[in-house]
């Protein structure tokens, strides 16, 4: 079943709608490679465009109308986002969900330490990576150091122009010999991806002729002077450890971007969009945009917590339509979009495909009816008659999409968040865009596929 090119629907200038929304998207996942930085960036343009605090709300007794715009910020990493439709919310929201995190290196609670006169940050990689992946690159340092007076500093060291980077050494060709005996997750592994951050002493002191770790404390030194943070401050740090550089134009063409972080960014981008740009809908609408998807969805940011289901019921509370079986009634009777990547296409390893099932640039989003492993172990099966209404009202608004699997059988898998909200009860299935070299340091997606998610994300908020 042959799916159209996306671009054979934008000829001659009509391409540059298409280029302009993916030079947005560039310079948001540019600068924007934490969770927390999302969060900050996307609340404030929400807030721009109308949306006000649900928190600020339920202090103030606000009573929200059809029309109304409202936001939940979660610990500062997760963010969901509302309209207030013209239906009882009871009967059923049409949700956006997408995750914000991406695989990384986060330092240690207790991580500087000099070798050798060398001086290192401890590791430890979060999410599924290639290790090996990782080294030689210019890296930055991306992130919050919370002190013990309840001032949080922000940290960006290696994207500010002018700022030195950082990184991850190997081992020289000449010596590696062994190295290169190993597997491939056994190449580099988790311990060895320590950060190399400096080599200059500090100045002796005339009477500590035997001063130790003189690195070290130019480094110390430097940090007090720029962020005020004492080496114990690492205690209540969260400092993630990201590719330097902007993402950038790919192809000669200019048809893609390579970027760090479009797992899952490049999904929440459009939702987002799609969010902002709603008028008043029938149905409420929402957009997830949660932390923690890469290690399991897990903690008090990720889509296993309780914090939506709160949302949806302090949501119900200022809407005068509250109880604990209308909160139940709201969740099962909505319909989501599980916004997460799916695998492209490499014309460079084709055997761990099903060519027919498989997701390929610029066919536009890809639905996943089940993502998982193997024998649909960890799934999400969405129901044939959730899909036959997708697949009318993408037709019927000339989305291009297409349908894929996460490669063969048994080649292997992935999940997303998918599983969790169908747990309430409600209909869901994963759609998004295709990437290349998915996890990696650098990504690559399609400026049309892009550009196809944000029309088909708008699309399900008006009419599903």
């Amino acid at each position: 079943m042959e799916r159209r090119n996306a671009w054979d629907s934008y000829p001659g200038d009509k391409k540059q709608v298409v280029f302009d929304f993916a030079e947005d998207y560039r310079r948001f996942i540019s600068e924007n490679k934490t969770e927390r930085e999302c969060v900050k960036t996307f609340q404030a343009a929400a807030e721009k465009a109308g949306f006000i605090c649900l928190k600020k709300a339920i202090e103030e007794g606000v009573a929200l109308k059809p029309g109304d715009k409202v936001y939940y910020n979660q610990m500062d990493k997760a963010l969901a986002l509302f309209i207030i439709g013209e239906e009882p919310i009871e009967k059923g929201m049409n949700i956006l969900g997408a995750h914000i995190d991406a695989p990384r290196l986060d330092i240690k609670q207790n991580p500087l330490y000099e070798d050798n006169e060398l001086v290192l940050l401890d590791t430890h990689y979060y999410g599924g990576v290639k290790k090996y992946q990782w080294v030689t690159l210019p890296l930055a340092l991306h992130g919050v150091v919370a002190k013990k007076d309840g001032t949080v500093v922000e940290i960006n060291i290696g994207d500010k122009p002018g700022d030195p980077v950082v990184g991850v050494s190997d081992l020289l060709i000449h010596l590696a010999g062994e190295q290169l005996e190993k597997k491939g997750n056994k190449v580099v592994e988790g311990e060895q991806l320590d950060v190399l951050i400096g080599n200059l002493p500090a100045e002796k002191q005339e009477d500590k002729d035997n001063e130790k770790e003189r690195v070290k404390k130019t480094i110390l030194n430097l940090l007090k002077e720029e962020y005020d943070i004492e080496e114990e401050d690492f205690l209540s740090a969260e400092i993630e450890v990201v590719p330097a550089g902007e993402a950038r134009d790919y192809g000669l063409d200019r048809s893609m971007i390579m970027g760090y972080g479009h797992d899952d960014r490049v999904c929440a981008y459009p939702s987002f969009r799609a969010m902002i740009e709603m008028d008043k809908p029938k149905r409420t609408s929402a957009c997830l945009l949660v932390d923690k998807e890469e290690i399991g969805s897990v903690g008090a940011t990720g889509m296993q917590s309780r914090f939506f289901e709160n949302a949806v019921a302090e949501l119900l509370g200022l809407c005068g339509q509250y109880s604990e079986l209308s909160v139940r009634r709201a969740l099962a009777n909505s319909m989501m979009l599980s916004s997460d990547v799916s695998a492209a296409f490499d014309p460079n390893f084709p055997s761990v495909m099903e060519k027919k099932n498989a997701a390929y640039f610029g066919k536009g989003i890809v639905f996943n009816k089940y993502t998982g492993a193997r024998g649909k172990s960890g799934s999400n099966d969405a129901n044939a008659e959730y899909i036959a209404k997708l697949r009318h009202i993408f037709d019927e608004n000339q989305i291009a999409f297409q349908t894929a699997e996460l490669g063969k059988v048994d080649q292997g898998g992935g999940g997303t968040i998918a599983y969790i909200t169908a747990n309430l009860g409600m209909s869901v299935i994963d759609s998004g865009v295709a990437v290349l070299n998915m996890h990696a340091p650098w990504e690559i997606i399609s400026k049309v596929d892009l550009y196809e998610a944000f029309r088909g994300y708008t699309v399900f908020l008006k009419e599903a």
